[in-house]
């Protein structure tokens, strides 16, 4: 809790600081409906998990339907899904304290994907284990502003590195709480909150994030502070303390060496250590885990090489802080390359096609593979992942802002993990923003 205590007080001190200096984003405002923004983002979502060694879809006996390797109903998960969000962010009202409130409606419908190949976490099961044929949800914050300083409680998505929302598939996680914001000081912005609910990105209901062992999000405390130092240099650290489950912490530097107009070097390092706390209702999370990566950009071109690093009692646990909650360099499509006590190295490469004629298409592959892993006495475990990835965004007209998003995955595990995970993935994304406000 000294972390929190301490983003508290610089909160103040800065608040009282600063207004001197420079007019504050709430000198600024114009007002609650014209800083207003109304957004209409809707997303089709096909997906395919080919499973290699028999990992589908089986009959339990009262009729529901579940994975697993055996009695197998096929090979493969397969499902297509729509969503539309609708997304309205006030301004805020002028005055010394802003006021304002953002509002979220969101609903999806099932456009493919029966019972024997549901399981891919685009809809959830209704009570005979079929897949949902439509679902829908909506929520709101109130929010209010001092000078720099963001005060908002309600339904929000969070980007925290300790307590961060998903949005990988057809409607994102919503988080329940209070957030506060600050970037009273130039170059340094503070945050601290508490959470008491987190819904799943299938579960419509206030609280529908399950973890290992427990039903659910417990309360989150969180803090976390980010400076930049220079203009090519940043860096982070960040804390939450998970009732009942962990306390976490988290370090991020990341450094950019100019070397000529087009090209760049850049470190980016990354780091979590977990404890158990409490009832540890996700049994043993104690770990450490970090990864550094480095990026040289020549013009259009990037070439990534990293490494990542396990260690401790567990795997690097996340779930119940959010499906977000892993930013390591190797969590990429399939595996996050965190298990106990695991060595992975990743080469990737990204081009811009801007330069080439085609601008709003970029095309990516990478290829991690991890080893080292801990099983337990099953003998060492192996794992490796290739990926491949195209996107185009439409630059102008009508359809500006659309974008095709392709995506396939080839994962492989050696026997000693189950090699019942192994598949070949491949998902389809569209998705428009429509802008109303």
């Amino acid at each position: 809790m000294r972390v929190m205590k301490w983003s508290m007080i610089a909160l103040a001190v800065s608040a009282g600081t600063s207004q001197f200096a420079i007019a504050s984003s709430q000198d600024e405002s114009k007002g609650f409906v014209e800083d207003s923004s109304l957004v209409a983002k809707t997303r089709m979502e096909y997906m395919n998990r080919d499973f290699k060694n028999g990992n589908g879809n089986v009959r339990k006996p009262n009729g529901n339907y579940t994975s697993g390797p055996n009695n197998k109903l096929s090979g493969y998960r397969q499902d297509t899904g729509l969503s539309e969000l609708v997304t309205f962010e006030s301004g805020f009202t002028q005055g010394t304290i802003g006021v304002g409130v953002d509002a979220f409606a969101g609903g999806s419908v099932k456009l493919d994907g029966g019972s024997g190949r549901a399981g891919n976490g685009l809809f959830a099961n209704n009570g005979e284990g079929q897949p949902e044929d439509t679902q829908s949800r909506a929520g709101g914050a109130v929010k209010f502003r001092l000078s720099d300083t963001v005060l908002k409680y309600g339904n929000q998505v969070v980007a925290s590195p300790v307590f961060s929302t998903d949005d990988s598939r057809l409607l994102p996680e919503i988080a329940t709480g209070t957030l506060i914001t600050s970037k009273e000081i130039k170059g340094l912005e503070l945050s601290a909150g508490r959470f008491s609910a987190m819904s799943s990105q299938t579960g419509m209901g206030r609280d529908s994030i399950n973890g290992k062992h427990s039903p659910g999000l417990t309360a989150a405390n969180i803090a976390g502070a980010t400076y930049q130092f220079t203009d090519n240099f940043v860096g982070g650290v960040a804390a939450s303390d998970i009732d009942d489950y962990f306390k976490k912490q988290y370090v991020n530097l990341n450094y950019t060496l100019p070397i000529a107009d087009s090209q760049s070097l850049n470190f980016d390092f990354n780091g979590y250590r977990t404890k158990g706390d409490g009832q540890e209702l996700a049994g043993a999370v104690d770990n450490k885990i970090w990864s550094l990566a480095a990026a040289y950009t020549l013009g259009s071109h990037k070439f990534t090489i990293a490494h990542q690093r396990s260690s401790g009692d567990a795997g690097y646990y996340y779930g119940v802080d959010g499906g977000g909650t892993v930013f390591l360099a190797n969590s990429i499509q399939i595996s996050d390359f965190n298990q106990k006590d695991e060595r992975s190295w990743q080469a990737a490469y990204t081009i811009n096609m801007a330069e080439y004629g085609v601008p709003g298409l970029s095309l990516m592959t990478r290829y991690v593979t991890g080893d080292n892993i801990d099983t337990g006495g099953n003998g060492e475990g192996k794992e490796h992942e290739w990926n491949y990835e195209a996107k185009y965004v439409v630059q102008e007209g009508q359809a500006k802002d659309l974008s095709f998003r392709f995506r396939s995955a080839v994962y492989r595990a050696n026997e000693s993990l189950g090699d019942s995970g192994n598949n070949n993935d491949v998902r389809l994304i569209v998705e428009y923003p429509l802008s109303i406000l």
